[in-house]
């Protein structure tokens, strides 16, 4: 665990960079540091590993205060990435990779071993080896700054704001990318960002800093959407931070209806079935059960279906795994405000009206209420319970 306790920092001129904070960031977990420019997110990120030094307060990395070891020592137990991945430009991918271990004082086929594995890891083509930092995409140059980070299997992870100067298609794929290897490895990652979205979906807690490096409010993501500690956090959270709050809400409970779907190569019989289901639109399939779109009952005709005349079905979900927030998503894009629910393979698994999707999503707000009423009765010796997020 790293604890930072009453941690100030204070510059020369007298600016107060970080204001007397106090995290325990737990071990295994993502805490991500969110808030607007100047709070002194990444200030705090550096006096972990002490690029910066703090001027008063101390930071225990599993009890021990960090200044009682080297810096060097420190810096080498940590894994850090920044934005534009800050790769050497004139070593190749691989030996980018293999730079700590290497600094450790791992032999050179060991190295570039370990940094093999690591770009197969980190999603990077083992062909993208012997090229250099500027024959990449930017996205992949931040996938080198993961695995070069990971090298030397650090403990810890420090990642400043690692995913802002690439485009949001790539962003969400290098945010996915991070989830899948931390479920792997297990990491205890302190992660800088503005963006509250990266904060919400990353963070297994979440610290948000006020202008003046002060704490508002460190809390798990969903509490932190339900439960903003004061006006500030909740300006910042958004108008729209009930929307983001149906993230945490699974979709396994919405009743997909399957009656309504049919394949493009239906039988006269199959049409007519599927038009009893007494819904304003079927949803055509191809003959694998992958969605083509939408057609109103009456305009299928066996033998005659064809893509270039059906409605768009916007975007699938993917059943049970997927959140009512996408759930939602995929029936507001969709011009018949019906979302398509799909397996992992892309397969149509069933259908939903928005409406039911509003009726499940009145049904999780009464359950978390029910659940916090309970969790917050006194329990046998008159204490509250721990209410859950």
């Amino acid at each position: 665990m790293i604890r930072i306790d009453s941690v100030t920092k204070r510059y020369p001129d007298g600016t107060v960079a970080v204001d007397r904070l106090s995290l325990e960031i737990p071990d295994r977990s993502i805490t991500v540091l969110v808030g607007p420019s100047g709070c002194g997110k990444t200030t705090t990120l550096r006096m972990i590993n002490r690029m910066v030094e703090p001027s008063e307060g101390t930071i225990l990395i599993d009890g021990v205060d960090s200044r009682q070891q080297p810096v060097n020592t420190l810096r080498r137990s940590m894994g850090y990435v920044i934005q534009n991945a800050g790769l050497f430009q004139h070593r190749t991918i691989l030996d980018n990779i293999a730079t700590v271990p290497r600094m450790l004082g791992w032999g050179k086929e060991k190295s570039r071993s370990r940094a093999r594995e690591l770009m197969e890891r980190v999603g990077l083509d083992a062909t993208l080896a012997k090229r250099y930092p500027y024959q990449l995409s930017g996205g992949q140059q931040q996938r080198v700054g993961v695995a070069r980070a990971l090298a030397a299997d650090p403990p810890v992870l420090l990642m400043d704001e690692p995913f802002s100067a690439v485009d949001p298609v790539v962003r969400k794929g290098l945010q996915d990318e991070l989830l899948r290897i931390q479920e792997e490895l297990g990491k205890t990652i302190v992660f800088v960002t503005h963006d509250i979205d990266e904060a919400v979906k990353l963070g297994t807690m979440v610290a948000v800093m006020r202008t003046g490096g002060k704490l508002a409010q460190f809390a798990p993501p969903a509490e932190l959407l339900s439960r903003p500690a004061d006006a500030f956090v909740e300006d910042f959270l958004g108008a729209d931070r009930g929307i983001r709050r149906l993230s945490f809400f699974p979709s396994a409970g919405l009743d997909l209806l399957t009656a309504p779907i049919v394949a493009v190569d239906a039988t006269a019989e199959q049409i007519t079935a599927a038009g009893a289901a007494d819904t304003p639109y079927l949803l055509v399939t191809d003959a694998d059960g992958r969605p083509l779109g939408w057609s109103e009952p009456r305009d299928l005709t066996a033998g005659e279906i064809t893509a270039d005349r059906l409605l768009p079905y916007g975007r699938p979900f993917v059943a049970v795994t997927d959140s009512l927030r996408a759930a939602l998503d995929c029936a507001v894009l969709s011009p018949t405000g019906w979302a398509v629910a799909v397996d992992t393979s892309g397969r149509a698994t069933g259908v939903v009206p928005q409406q039911a999707i509003g009726e499940a999503i009145r049904g999780a707000h009464a359950q978390t209420a029910a659940d916090e009423a309970r969790d917050a009765e006194p329990d046998e010796d008159g204490k509250a319970q721990k209410v859950a997020p």
